[in-house]
């Protein structure tokens, strides 16, 4: 039983990585790019959604709303005046200037926040739990799993289901070919960042309500990321699912196993699978 607790518990953080990797695995199976200010930008939400519920008293529910179409609004002003000038082929480009962006993330938070740590009011949401055949699960991951899942699912849907999809798809197959037959990459470029910014915007809330958030996390936050969608296959986004699960999993066995094993048992398992299947448990091509 303490086992299998460890399993779901496992299950639980993966929902909570899948917000951080859906937006990396769509940004880099469209465009190439490995955002470095990706953490970052999730810290940077986190502490404006705080902020905002401290100014106006308003609820996890009510912050969502309104961080959401923001954070979709930060990615589209990211991507039209910086990424789409580092965009192309070689990815060195994009990594410095997401690298410096990180940085100049990190010191306006700091400006802003100060290095304190704030975490955003549940009104008792955070601590609750339902017992299920004996085990305790907390509602909150429950919530936070249940969104990833809609999220990875709504994701897939659009990529092959509607033309924005299609769009996207063609573009990163063939940008030459896609702006052949009408299709602007860098409006799509927009919108796909904008779309992966939105998503870390639930991530945000989520991650403002399970822990506190200081302006120095976005590193670690990341490191999961990245972890994830290596471990799942970059540009894939059920790949980029499964690959937080086996992450969350493989922290919570580090964890019973011994408290401070945990992130080094998800860091192990990234070497492993990075050496024995470089592609990832289920890389392919964005589709």
């Amino acid at each position: 039983m303490e086992w299998f607790d460890a399993l779901v518990q496992g299950v639980l953080l993966g929902g909570m990585y899948a917000q951080y990797a859906l937006g990396m695995a769509l940004m880099f199976g469209v465009m190439r790019i490995v955002n470095i200010s990706h953490g970052d930008l999730v810290i940077l939400l986190s502490l404006i959604g705080i902020s905002i519920a401290t100014a106006w008293g308003l609820g996890p529910l009510p912050v969502l709303i309104v961080l959401v179409p923001l954070a979709v609004l930060m990615g589209w002003v990211l991507q039209k005046a910086v990424l789409n000038r580092v965009v192309g082929s070689d990815p060195l480009p994009s990594l410095i200037a997401t690298f410096g962006l990180s940085i100049a993330l990190q010191n306006l938070m700091l400006q802003i926040w100060s290095a304190n740590s704030r975490s955003l009011p549940g009104h008792g949401i955070e601590s609750q739990s339902i017992e299920i055949g004996g085990i305790y699960i907390g509602l909150l991951p429950l919530i936070v799993l249940a969104v990833a899942t809609g999220l990875t699912g709504g994701l897939d849907l659009t990529l092959k289901r509607t033309r924005f999809g299609r769009a996207l798809r063609a573009a990163s197959a063939d940008v030459e070919a896609a702006a052949m037959t009408g299709i602007n990459p860098r409006a799509v470029y927009a919108m796909a960042t904008a779309a992966a910014v939105g998503i870390l915007g639930f991530a945000a809330v989520f991650q403002a309500l399970r822990s506190t958030v200081a302006p120095a996390d976005g590193p670690a936050q990341l490191i999961y990321a990245f972890e994830a969608v290596i471990i799942g296959g970059m540009g894939t986004v059920w790949g980029a699912f499964a690959g937080s699960m086996v992450l969350g999993i493989s922290q919570a066995v580090g964890f019973r196993i011994d408290p401070g094993f945990g992130v080094l048992a998800g860091h192990i398992v990234f070497l492993i699978v990075l050496a024995t299947r470089p592609q990832g448990l289920f890389g392919k091509a964005l589709s």
